[in-house]
């Protein structure tokens, strides 16, 4: 994975650690599986012969044995590495490329010097919670950057998270509901989220969109990063009436499709959200 920024991947991991294991341990340990079935029937010719002769009626040609055993063991073959393959795409995303999205989010807000309150929802390990401090340590700017979690446990290792960092004076975090956030309308100058609202319906990630839109002060900037829902919210943000509102270039996270959409919240607004959010409140 090498170099992200001036981070290696391996610090990054020494911080943040991964949220996929399970599912990296998982892919990994069926690719070993399939390439194991796959080197058995390559060293094993003759006794994979002898098995398939077993198993199917005396009638098949040998030709047609050799045909079948080969097929399976470039099948097993094809498996192993397309499993491999996700298993590093999975462990990557989940490390360097997080890191690297992160800091593309920091550089859609124009200006941080101004930037006093913040607001990460679904803050996760931290990764772009610690960001942004980074970023407000970097301008001087004196500001806080509040992490929202729905699990207290997550949001807690957040914090510990920046204090490895360095920027612990500049977080704080909390348990909340990115659905009802509990923060005053217009209260916070920059408001972002990286895949905190994916997970939900699409009723429920409309809440979510709604809520960011609401807590954050007029004339203040939005940035959202989700995997292959970028497009739905860049709707449902010019829905809202939202300005510049800008849909990144594709990035292949997951092995899917994401993308970082930013927006600025108009400095005076009029009835800004559309039926479908006020029949959600």
């Amino acid at each position: 994975m090498g170099k992200t920024g001036d981070r290696d991947w391996m610090q990054i991991y020494a911080i943040y650690g991964t949220d996929r294991w399970h599912t990296v341990a998982f892919l990994a340990l069926h690719a070993a599986l399939f390439a194991a079935i796959a080197l058995l029937l390559l060293l094993r010719f003759p006794s994979s012969l002898a098995l398939l002769r077993s198993l199917l009626p005396a009638a098949v040609p040998l030709t047609a044995l050799r045909f079948l055993a080969g097929v399976a063991g470039s099948t097993a073959a094809l498996s192993a590495l397309c499993l491999l393959y996700a298993a590093g795409s999975v462990l990557h995303s989940s490390l360097a490329l997080r890191w690297e999205m992160a800091q593309r989010m920091v550089a859609a807000v124009p200006d941080w010097s101004a930037v006093r309150t913040a607001l990460d929802v679904g803050c996760g390990r931290g990764i772009l919670l610690n960001a942004v401090a980074m970023q407000m340590k970097k301008e001087g700017s004196g500001g806080r950057v509040v992490g929202l979690d729905r699990r207290r446990q997550t949001a807690v290792e957040a914090l510990r998270r920046a204090g490895a960092e360095g920027v612990q004076e500049y977080v704080t975090c909390r348990e909340g509901d990115a659905r009802r956030l509990p923060f005053a309308d217009g209260y916070f100058d920059v408001v972002v989220s990286a895949s905190g609202l994916g997970a939900a319906a699409a009723e429920e990630r409309g809440r979510g969109l709604a809520e960011m839109v609401r807590v954050l002060k007029p004339g203040g900037v939005g940035v959202v990063w989700d995997l292959s829902r970028g497009s739905e919210y860049a709707q449902r943000l010019r829905e809202m009436r939202m300005q510049n509102v800008r849909l990144s270039d594709p990035v292949t996270a997951y092995m899917v499709g994401s993308h970082i959409v930013s927006f600025r919240k108009p400095v005076e607004q009029q009835h800004p959200f559309p039926h479908w959010a006020a029949d959600m409140c």
